[in-house]
């Protein structure tokens, strides 16, 4: 009998350790069909439900490995861009571009696809100066956004008040294509690369841009 009872208890062993390694399995696709393994998986910085606020400042180092999907055909990563928090990364580019030199005030909004950014500043490089504060902006957001800038204060309450709407109110794309035309009459630094304009755009870019 006692031999029976630790045959029987080694099988339910294995049973259970079959069970825990096929549940951790679908955990880890079971959300957007990638793994995602970080240092530390705190909720305020991977749950979109997560805080808000300006994250703690930590002695730790940030690291996160994603791995695509072994599904074929499955795109749930591509969801990842979703999750982004326009407004957390506004306040990062705005943080970021006041330690600019001679740049003193910055309003930034973030849409589904471009950054807009108007500043004051006393700086004697116009030019120059935009070109910093676009890249700045470049090294925070995906790198298929749109940054435009602009060195016209007048232009902050039109960037603040955009801050109102959302990618579903009615007229929403009119209004940012209106702004973005404003801010462009000030400069916008030197051109990102050679198949890319001072604001980020390719060519094909641009296309669809008028054919919308």
């Amino acid at each position: 009998m006692k031999k029976w009872s630790i045959i029987i208890g080694f099988c339910l062993l294995l049973t259970a350790a079959g069970c825990s390694k096929d549940m951790a399995n679908r955990d880890v696709y079971e959300e957007s069909g990638d793994t995602i393994n970080v240092n530390n998986k705190r909720e305020e910085l991977y749950n979109e439900g997560g805080s808000r606020g300006v994250r703690n400042v930590s002695e730790d180092y940030g690291f996160v490995r994603h791995q695509r999907s072994p599904v074929l055909g499955d795109q749930g990563g591509t969801k990842h861009y979703s999750a982004i928090d326009r407004e957390q990364v506004a306040n990062i580019i705005s943080q970021l571009s006041t330690d600019i030199p001679n740049v003193n005030d910055v309003a930034t909004l973030v849409t589904d696809q471009e950054v807009l950014i108007a500043y004051s500043s006393d700086t004697k490089n116009r030019n120059q100066t935009a070109d910093q504060v676009k890249r700045t902006a470049m090294s925070v957001v995906p790198r298929y956004y749109h940054v435009y800038v602009t060195d016209d204060t007048n232009l902050m309450r039109d960037v603040e008040n955009l801050a109102n709407m959302d990618s579903t109110s009615k007229n929403a794309r009119n209004s940012v294509n209106s702004l973005i035309t404003q801010m462009k009459k000030s400069p916008q630094g030197n051109r990102m690369s050679d198949t890319e304009d001072e604001n980020g755009a390719t060519q094909e870019d641009t296309m669809n841009t008028n054919n919308r």
